[in-house]
């Protein structure tokens, strides 16, 4: 009885065979192959949608930007001149072509139709705000025989260069822009003392009120030391680059840019706002019978005058067409053309013409921006 349970004890203990451990191996190779393809998938999966999120916050930071600088067109703008004035603005082509007369009153806003990559438009928008450098966030204002206002914070300074407007009391009823008597159009802020020793930041004499109840308006325009315009542009346009182009952006595809034409050389100094964008189309609402609702829309107000813009426009509309996350060979989009526009004013982009016969394996996002300029000219 003894030798049996022994002989059955040793039985059991004789392990695998070779044909069962030949199964368990094939099934655990099995298993680790779907498990890395799973993997696989899912690190591909997740770098697509940090791309599309990438992507996502990208495009609502730069329209927000965008937004920001057509709100405030016109900010700081002279109606009129009381003096002669000389001033340049682009030096660089295509900026230079939307440059006003070198003595005219500055148009607000400024549109080229069609003329950039992929037949994207180009816009211009001239405030004193849309700068990029802080002077250009800074304003105040001074009455008669007192210092300028002084804010508690984000005052302007001594050395920075300002625009100063008198509003309002000429025959016209028309801003002003007041200019030094050797007819520069700007001044410089400077430190004075007054009676009890303290200093404060002013403007020069020439350019301070000179009758009781007047009061001028101060606008930070930059920290040059020499201003070639009496106002900040910034232009707005999509175009790919000789270098730095980002690599996961389809062929054919530019960057949308804010370009800031410099005060010193007339360069335009350029901030990216949407990387892999394709094309931006813009439509301009016009109030022409003063009755406060938009009944005409355009798409370039190249003929209008600087007193037609600041009268009748109070619509901009910004349509753009950028690259959504990176190329995903597992995608199909479905749509080749693309429409931008409204109200008949519609462009049809072809984007197999545009990106090339890989077209569809992009995701592709449309953006409209509509604002309202807060009619910051007074």
């Amino acid at each position: 009885m003894c030798k049996k349970r022994q002989k059955r004890f040793l039985n059991d203990r004789r392990g695998f065979s070779l044909i069962e451990m030949l199964i368990v191996v094939t099934l655990l190779a099995i298993v680790v192959i779907m498990t890395s393809d799973t993997f696989t998938i899912v690190i591909k999966q997740s770098g697509q949608q940090t791309k599309i999120v990438e992507s996502q916050i990208e495009g609502i930071i730069g329209l927000e930007m965008m937004r920001t600088d057509i709100e405030q067109t016109g900010y700081g703008l002279p109606w009129a001149f009381m003096n002669n004035v000389n001033y340049s603005e682009a030096t660089t082509t295509p900026g230079s072509n939307y440059n006003d007369a070198s003595s005219n009153v500055p148009r607000a806003i400024l549109t080229g139709d069609n003329i950039g990559l992929n037949g994207s438009d180009y816009l211009v928008l001239k405030s004193t705000s849309v700068g990029i450098n802080d002077t250009a966030q800074k304003w105040t204002y001074m009455i008669f025989n007192q210092a300028p206002k002084t804010w508690s914070s984000n005052a302007l300074t001594a050395g920075e260069r300002v625009v100063v407007i008198k509003p309002k009391l000429d025959v016209t009823g028309q801003p002003r822009l007041v200019v030094l008597t050797d007819g520069t159009f700007f001044c410089q802020m400077e430190n004075e003392t007054d009676g009890g020793g303290n200093t404060y930041a002013t403007v020069p004499a020439g350019f301070r009120p000179t009758q009781p109840g007047e009061k001028y308006i101060i606008y930070g325009v930059d920290a040059t030391t020499a201003l070639r315009m009496p106002f900040n542009r910034a232009d707005f346009y999509v175009r790919r680059p000789g270098t730095g182009m980002p690599s996961h952006c389809a062929a054919g595809t530019g960057i949308l840019y804010k370009g800031v034409v410099n005060q010193g050389n007339g360069e335009l100094t350029e901030l990216p706002l949407i990387d892999c964008a394709v094309d931006m189309q813009v439509i301009i609402g016009l109030d022409t019978n003063a009755d406060g609702v938009v009944d005409s829309r355009i798409t370039t107000v190249g003929a209008m005058t600087a007193q037609q813009i600041r009268e009748q426009v109070k619509e901009v509309r910004v349509y753009i067409l950028a690259q959504e996350g990176e190329r995903d060979s597992s995608y199909r989009h479905e749509t080749q053309v693309m429409t931008l526009g409204e109200f008949g004013l519609v462009k049809n982009l072809d984007l197999g013409s545009a990106i090339g016969a890989d077209w569809n394996r992009y995701r592709w996002k449309r953006y409209t921006l509509t604002v309202k300029p807060k009619s910051l000219y007074q």
